[in-house]
């Protein structure tokens, strides 16, 4: 049956049918109609109004990448949409399910430059660089479809960030509107049985084997435990893919013990994965110092034909990643018997790890106490700062989907944003932000939305009055020429309690664990601000560009 309604009613309607029961976003002139459906609609749909339209797009890609669900902001078209592209192209990067709801100028003057407000000149266009597709909506009738093309584009292949638009004037007309079924995704290609019984046999030649897992794993966690245990092979994964499987399992290893490993694998399985950390930072950067490193064979199991162009493995195999295992799985028969001397070398890689590991501080004993007090199903958000870059390697992950970054975009002042988002959509779990001051104050408006909305994150910010890193490189790199690196900071705590979230000073991690330990226990909005020495920090970067041989 028809009904009658608005270009923004639809809209809103049709991406309710398609699970969206949360949005972000700020209104605005184009927009009103959409919100209106919003308002009317807000029994079925939360609506979370924030301070800036970069924190509505990065608010829905924490939800995204927390849930593995679509997420939806929604912003004026323009301005108000390029505020948005730091976080849509981390949202890309992290090919994490997002959609952009927006608008566009009256349609009589569409493409006729003539200075409407906020009008671009190829608003889609623009938006096509950067995401995985943009469309417009003509017509309120037309809006069932649209939106689910949308998602279907959305959430086919490889996952990523989509947007559709309306005309200003189009959103406000009425029209019949019949809201049809979910968009579905489409179907995965079966994997080749021809790529699946080579890599069988590559497998069965092989002992020391190490899988690296990806974002594009995270849903095949029972699968790529199955494979592991049946090859006795490392674990282990950069960002997107912790947890899959935890560091506290036997075969699960941080970044720094897989590479100890790295010179006696045999094969390398990816499941998921760009192999941006074997393949660019542990093989590519000692080819650019000269020392050559005889590459393991390589299996791939990826869904997007494009990625197994960009690198290719010696065997491919487009697939879904659990139907590629299972695949895997099937082939292996009882041709490989797991090596026993290999579990014995990653344990002894895993306690090497480590122990070296802790001269990276305080950073690393500040993260040993948050992994103590977080459970471990709460969620971790990192940042571009020093306690982020440590976390790669030194914050262990237990559950998929409860480590969040910014992928390879390494999105300065994405962390707070992100983090309010994450917890919107898992209002029963905890969420801390680890923030360095630089990054944070990207987003500082934002306490405003958590302290209206309750939402509990906390955000702890270690301050060493810099931009960290840029810093260090001008000391080591260019005589000490410091410029545009060091920070001149508010009282984060007094900032804070003038937003109305609660706030707390410490400068050791002794001191941080019982003001933490309140934090998770009241489930508030909280900001802890930690005193850090900026020429006390321990650089995190000898184990993540290039990690030092064995000590």
């Amino acid at each position: 049956m028809n009904n009658t309604m608005t270009g923004g009613e639809a809209i809103i309607r049709a991406a309710h049918a398609n699970g969206i029961d949360l949005v972000f976003g700020l209104p605005g002139a184009q927009m009103y109609p959409l919100f209106d459906a919003l308002y009317r609609m807000s029994g079925d749909i939360r609506t979370i109004s924030t301070r800036h339209e970069q924190a509505a797009a990065y608010m829905a890609f924490g939800a995204a990448q927390s849930t593995g669900r679509p997420a939806a902001f929604s912003v004026v078209p323009g301005p108000g949409v390029l505020n948005t592209t730091a976080a849509l192209c981390t949202a890309a990067a992290c090919n994490a399910p997002v959609i952009c709801l927006t608008g566009q100028i009256p349609s009589p003057f569409l493409g006729k430059g003539r200075g409407h407000l906020h009008e671009l000149s190829d608003q889609p266009g623009t938006l096509r660089t950067l995401i995985k597709g943009a469309s417009r909506i003509d017509r309120p009738e037309d809006a069932p479809a649209k939106v689910n093309d949308a998602f279907r584009l959305m959430l086919s292949g490889r996952p990523g960030p989509v947007s559709v638009e309306m005309c200003w004037d189009t959103m406000a007309q009425s029209g019949p509107v019949e809201i049809a079924a979910p968009a579905k995704a489409d179907e995965p290609p079966p994997p080749n049985l021809d790529a699946v019984k080579q890599a069988g046999d590559l497998l069965g030649k092989a002992r020391n084997i190490m899988i690296m897992v990806g974002g594009g794993a995270r849903h095949a966690v029972e699968e790529v435990q199955q494979l592991a245990d049946r090859l006795g092979a490392c674990v282990t994964s950069f960002r997107a893919g912790r947890g899959i499987v935890p560091e506290t399992d036997e075969l699960g290893a941080s970044t720094v013990a897989a590479h100890e490993l790295w010179p006696q694998t045999e094969v390398l399985i990816g499941i998921g994965s760009r192999l941006e950390l074997q393949y660019m930072r542990w093989t590519g950067m000692r080819q650019l110092i000269g020392e050559a490193v005889a590459p393991p064979k390589v299996i791939r199991i990826e869904i997007d034909p494009g990625e197994l162009d960009r690198f290719k493995g010696h065997v491919s195999i487009q697939a879904d990643s659990r139907e590629g295992v299972l695949a895997l799985l099937n082939a292996l028969g009882d041709t490989v018997a797991p090596c026993d001397l290999w579990r014995e070398r990653i344990a002894a890689a895993k306690q090497s790890a480590a122990r070296k590991i802790q001269k990276v501080q305080p950073h690393i004993s500040y993260l040993q106490v948050i992994r103590d007090v977080l459970p471990p199903d709460g969620f971790f958000v990192d940042e571009v700062c020093q306690s982020g870059f440590a976390g790669y390697f030194g914050f262990p992950v237990y559950k998929p989907y409860t480590y969040i970054t910014s992928g390879f975009q390494g999105t300065l002042g994405f962390g707070f944003q992100t983090a309010l988002g994450v917890k919107a959509a898992n209002p029963g779990k905890p969420v801390i932000s680890i923030n360095g001051d630089g990054g944070f104050m990207y987003g500082v408006q934002e306490l405003a939305t958590a302290a209206r909305y309750g939402i509990g994150v906390i955000a702890i910010v270690f301050n060493n009055n810099a931009f960290g890193n840029v810093r260090r490189d001008q000391q080591i790199g260019f005589e000490g020429r410091l410029i545009g690196s060091e920070l001149t900071n508010p009282d984060f705590v007094n900032l804070a309690e003038s937003f109305g979230v609660e706030a707390r000073r410490t400068n050791s991690p002794q001191g941080l664990r019982p003001i933490l330990e309140c934090a998770l226990e009241d489930d508030r909005p909280m900001l802890i601000e930690v005193d850090v020495d900026p020429d006390s920090e321990v650089s995190p970067w000898e184990f993540i560009l290039y990690p030092p041989p064995e000590a």
